[in-house]
């Protein structure tokens, strides 16, 4: 008697390996970062157009409007992080509940906590929904706008208090062990190297702390000695995130391809890198194109002699080009030109050059379509 062939329908089903199953909660960790970031890609553009604007070093120097600056990248932006956040876990209720936690961590730390807003938002709604799904059940009809108003203020001034206390340190020690890693990289002569440190740190907004802690004090004993210094183009160098965002214009997602190009004008010309960002955490694979393209800078600059009398404040490409002493400047150029063509090749590879998504708008088009 013969035995019956498996078909499709009885064929033993095959479990997903670890490796695909990795993948895909990489892939929903970069969905839900995207899903609070890229919302409020607006809000940064504008932060980002009054940074380059009006700033001491921007194009038209404003003091009354410089002080936008820093309620809006400090308070304005984290807040819209944790809002959006605690949205996407439940709904309004959420929201209000994950931005009041919010601004626990943003009172607690120095540092802009867009980092502390992306895990305090969401925990706070996703508490809010447990507490919720115990409480209303046993709540009498007539008591339930008293419970929501006071169950939402008791959990979200407890979770501000929990960031304020808990996730404020927590970054804080973070940007300490970033800042001793990258000293430790230097110290061994592997220069090229603290890249793999300093892009994933800026991308968690960090690169301040970074830049200025680190990079600042070992520049200017350099510049003391030789008159220049590489350790000030290392943060500074826009050339990896002009990769990324032009990779994001012409192969990322609808909402990136229509924003990028404003985001380039503000981190290539505005020196405002924190622009690039979000496109990073709205799909984090994105980071290894920024880590290949500040190590290939780097060693452009190294194998160039570049280096800078000071640091570029901000980091724009004219900034650069006005700290740099005579005699240098095509050197730099090429350690920037050298990394926005990696970056910009490395992020285009790990988008597949845009098919993913004209699939993805294909399939859209379609159902619309067969809906229609």
């Amino acid at each position: 008697m013969t035995q019956p062939q498996p078909t499709a329908s009885n064929a033993p089903k095959q479990s997903p390996s670890r490796f695909e199953s990795t993948r895909a909660a990489v892939q929903r960790f970069g969905g839900y970062l995207s899903g609070m970031v890229m919302p409020n890609i607006g809000a940064f553009i504008a932060w980002g157009l009054i940074t380059a604007l009006f700033i001491p070093d921007g194009w038209f120097p404003n003091e009354t409007l410089a002080q936008l600056v820093d309620p809006m990248i400090g308070t304005l932006l984290p807040l819209l992080i944790g809002y959006t956040g605690g949205r996407l876990v439940y709904e309004q209720r959420g929201a209000v509940v994950g931005a009041v936690a919010t601004i626990g961590v943003v009172v607690g730390s120095e540092v802009p906590m867009f980092l502390g807003a992306m895990i305090i938002g969401p925990l706070a709604a996703y508490l809010m929904k447990l507490v919720d799904k115990v409480a209303l059940p046993r709540i009498h009809a007539g008591f339930t706008m008293l419970y929501n108003n006071f169950s939402a203020g008791i959990l979200g001034g407890a979770t501000a208090i929990l960031g304020l206390y808990a996730i404020g340190p927590v970054v804080q020690g973070i940007t300490n062990a970033l800042g001793a890693g990258v000293q430790a990289l230097i110290d061994i002569q592997l220069l090229p190297l603290v890249s793999i440190i300093v892009e994933p740190a800026k991308v968690l907004f960090l690169n301040n702390a970074i830049n200025h802690g680190v990079f600042a004090p070992l520049g200017a004993a350099r510049v003391s000695e030789t008159g220049q210094a590489i350790e000030f183009l290392i943060e500074t160098n826009p050339g990896p995130g002009l990769g990324v965002l032009l990779a994001c214009m012409f192969f990322g997602p609808k909402v990136s391809r229509s924003t990028a190009p404003g985001a380039i004008v503000i981190q290539f010309l505005g020196g405002i890198h924190e622009i690039y960002f979000p496109y990073i955490l709205a799909q984090p694979k994105l980071i290894l194109a920024a880590i290949a393209g500040g190590i290939t800078g780097v060693t452009t600059f190294m194998l160039l002699g570049a280096g800078t009398v000071s640091t570029p404040s901000p980091g724009s490409i004219i900034a650069l080009m006005a700290v740099t002493p005579r005699g240098g400047h095509l050197s730099v150029l090429a350690g920037v030109a050298a990394a926005t063509v990696v970056s910009f090749v490395v992020a285009s590879l790990l988008l597949g050059f845009g098919r993913p998504e004209r699939n993805k708008e294909k399939a859209q088009h379609t159902n619309a379509e067969a809906q229609s």
